[in-house]
């Protein structure tokens, strides 16, 4: 009998007598791996269409925004006026982090999408951190904002 803390080597389970070997192993870790990945990919439920965006809530929900942004005025982040199809990183005059610049973004819908999600998962690095949680408040946001030309 082992005292406690004692570590007892653990057999695998198999029948008697049966050995992995090196090529074998491979190929039941490869086949195993190959089996879930088919699973992953074939079950995985298709993503959900970005709902349609209601630019009055959208208005609402922009007013979160302008703690740090406006339409027309750099502030502690960029205007926002035109900010549909513009370059990430382009307002001329204002400090963007280097990550930004270096982006190669442009911001769509899907692009602000993204961005609004986890703004520092789509370009680590970047100044901005808040988040909207809601795929519909983002989608309204976004309306909104298509809608400041």
């Amino acid at each position: 009998m082992s005292a406690p803390g004692d570590l007892e080597p653990r057999r695998c389970a198999r029948p008697r007598g049966e050995r992995f070997t090196g090529n074998r192993l491979m190929l039941t870790l490869g086949a195993s791996l190959l089996t879930l990945m088919a699973r992953l990919v074939f079950s995985a439920e298709p993503a959900a269409p970005a709902p349609a965006g209601d630019p009055e809530h959208g208005k609402i929900v922009y007013q979160a925004c302008m703690a740090c942004h406006s339409l027309d005025d750099d502030d502690v982040g960029p205007r926002h006026r035109g900010v549909i199809g513009r370059p990430a990183g382009s307002v001329e005059g204002y400090a963007y982090s280097p990550a930004l610049r270096r982006s190669g973004l442009t911001w769509d819908a899907a692009t602000l999408d993204r961005w609004l999600t986890n703004p520092q998962a789509l370009v680590p690095g970047a100044k901005m951190f808040f988040r909207l949680p809601s795929a519909r408040d983002r989608a309204d946001v976004i309306a909104y904002l298509s809608e400041q030309r």
